[in-house]
């Protein structure tokens, strides 16, 4: 275990060395967030720097290449893909900086560089580790068909990442306690070089919400919520272990399927079934305190990365 230890604190001290220069050089060429009009509740953090991302971002590739040994090719495909669903972000951030509005890339224009990257991932796994999917013991084996599923999986989970950064420290918290009992699975599962990564994106994660936690000094922007699901999807479909990132990430998924449920009722109906859309924005509406939500959120994560992970402990005889 040292090494993950080891990984994990040599990206927390990097990220904390890279937090404020990277704050400051985004102070200084003024890459600040518009915030949406209708996001009342947030007006006085419109101008708050952006693309903090790159901070967990650089800390994760370094500490994680520090530590990577042997055959890693799977392991640099996860970095990889994180840096090129960061770069899709940085695009949609500069966009949104370069003509001060809060929209960037056009949503088909996500779509089209999130399916051609996951599409690489899909068909690597394909070719290297076949149809296999594996959930507490029995292997699936869907064959060819974890082509279309990868992709579908990738493009779930970067946009449920996306929609959750939404509150100060809110994606930041919730994927650090999702790397955290994810990386400990891993382990168990004797994935090693993935679970290095996961620990390693905690300690990161940790440094970065140094300057995300309320009030937010910078956000993570698109390019860091994209490069985490990217992160978080490439793990777990490099890893075989899909079907586990629903349950632990299930407020991930609660947040996609909220904005969904509202698109689509009130399309048919001209009705909200929600004050506002994801539903950490409907518990600010009722009033709630961003930081008890995040609180929340964060704690859900950990009760269910820590059920998973005992449930795996039992199944491999460690308990």
């Amino acid at each position: 275990m040292l090494k993950y230890y080891m990984a994990f604190l040599l990206a927390l001290i990097l990220g904390i060395l890279l937090a404020f220069p990277i704050l400051k050089l985004c102070k200084k060429f003024h890459l600040s967030q518009t915030i949406l009009h209708y996001v009342d509740k947030h007006a006085g953090k419109s101008g708050t720097p952006t693309m903090g991302g790159l901070i967990f971002i650089f800390a994760i590739i370094i500490a994680s290449a520090f530590f990577l040994r042997g055959q890693v090719m799977g392991a640099l495909l996860a970095l990889v893909t994180m840096v090129g669903y960061g770069l899709l972000g940085f695009l949609d951030d500069f966009i949104k900086v370069k003509f001060h509005k809060n929209e960037g890339l056009k949503p088909y224009q996500k779509i089209i560089g999130q399916v051609g990257i996951s599409l690489v991932i899909a068909v690597y796994v394909y070719l290297n580790i076949g149809g296999k999917l594996e959930f507490f013991g029995l292997n699936i084996d869907i064959g060819a068909f974890i082509i279309p599923f990868i992709v579908f999986f990738f493009v779930a989970v970067t946009n449920s990442v996306n929609l959750i950064d939404g509150l100060d420290g809110l994606a930041g918290g919730v994927n650090s306690a999702y790397f955290l009992f994810f990386g400990l699975i891993l382990v168990l599962l004797g994935q090693t070089e993935y679970a290095l990564i996961s620990f390693a994106s905690v300690g990161a994660l940790l440094a970065f919400l140094i300057v995300n936690c309320f009030p937010a000094k910078i956000f993570m922007g698109d390019t860091g919520s994209l490069a985490l699901g990217g992160l978080m999807a490439s793990v777990a479909a490099l890893s075989s272990t899909e079907l586990l990132m629903p349950i632990i990430g299930l407020m991930f998924v609660v947040t996609a399927v909220s904005d969904i449920v509202q698109v689509l009722h009130y399309k048919r109906t001209h009705k909200r079934v929600f004050l506002m859309a994801p539903l950490h924005h409907h518990f600010e509406k009722k009033g709630v305190h961003e930081n008890r939500i995040v609180l929340v959120y964060i704690l859900i994560t950990m009760v269910l990365g820590l059920c998973v992970f005992v449930g795996y402990m039992a199944l491999l005889g460690v308990l």
